[in-house]
């Protein structure tokens, strides 16, 4: 009864957040897409910065091997965002390579934003990192579902619950990336629901090996991090960084506000519940 609940609980959090992630980005908030890689940016930078990493530090682990994990995990999002490089290159050998190698561009819904956008993009830029980190992540939140259905039917919803409403902003963030590289709104869902559903996989391993694996559950966080502060700094800031108008910059800084407030709130609201 309690592994059902577990893989329940899980596949709620895990999946349902995706989906409501999915409605917001491509439902309500659609038509701001010339600003969603902003929001996006400011939505993986505070899920790292303000709820991964600090949790990971609060385990107590020494600082010093938290880091390192941390430098190791940039390391190796970088390596693989240049395999992917390296993939998408051959495939593409007719476009120039100082294009192939730059950053992926907002794609715009109306022609007159056509001149923010005519560099042509890399392709599927920063996604494999995306999914990694986000599978990382889920399974650690599937791991954190577990133990709290283990030690509490009602603790374990309403660890359930909290998961499903943090997991939101970022997933936002996560889509966005997806689908710019990809240009595919319904592979970029079936994408992150399969990252997401990893969730049930972790409840499921926690579960059997709940207290070995949940002391080695700070260094998922903080892998998970090393991968959204990857494609945050690598990917999705450097295309803010080209010369608009006051007024463009002001829209780009108020949606990465917006991000991290959206982040922010949701933790607040979790932590105070």
């Amino acid at each position: 009864m309690t592994l059902l609940a577990i893989l329940l609980g899980t596949l709620v959090a895990g999946i349902g957040s995706v989906w409501l992630a999915a409605w917001l980005s491509f439902g309500v908030i659609s038509r701001y897409t010339q600003h969603m890689l902003s929001l996006a940016a400011g939505a993986l930078l505070a899920t790292a910065f303000l709820h991964l990493l600090p949790e990971a530090f609060e385990s107590g682990i020494e600082a010093h091997a938290l880091f390192m994990t941390l430098l190791l995990g940039l390391v190796f999002f970088f390596l693989l965002d240049k395999a992917e490089l390296w993939h998408h290159g051959h495939e593409h050998n007719h476009q120039h390579g100082h294009h192939s190698a730059g950053h992926l561009h907002a794609e715009e819904d109306h022609p007159s934003h056509a001149h923010h956008t005519h560099t042509p993009s890399r392709g599927p830029v920063g996604q494999w990192a995306v999914l990694a980190g986000d599978s990382v992540h889920c399974f650690g939140d599937g791991i954190l579902i577990a133990s709290a259905f283990m030690a509490d039917m009602h603790l374990g919803w309403l660890a359930a619950l909290a998961v499903l409403a943090h997991e939101v902003p970022h997933h936002v963030g996560d889509l966005v990336v997806l689908r710019e590289g990809s240009g595919n709104r319904q592979a970029a869902v079936l994408k992150v629901s399969m990252a997401g559903a990893i969730t049930a996989l972790g409840g499921a391993v926690g579960y059997v090996l709940v207290d070995a694996l949940h002391d080695g559950l700070p260094y998922f966080l903080v892998v998970a991090s090393s991968s959204f502060v990857y494609v945050a700094l690598a990917d999705l800031i450097p295309q803010l960084q080209k010369r608009l108008t006051a007024r463009e910059t002001a829209a780009q800084v108020m949606w990465l506000a917006l991000g991290m407030g959206m982040v922010m709130l949701v933790s607040a609201f979790v932590h105070t519940h």
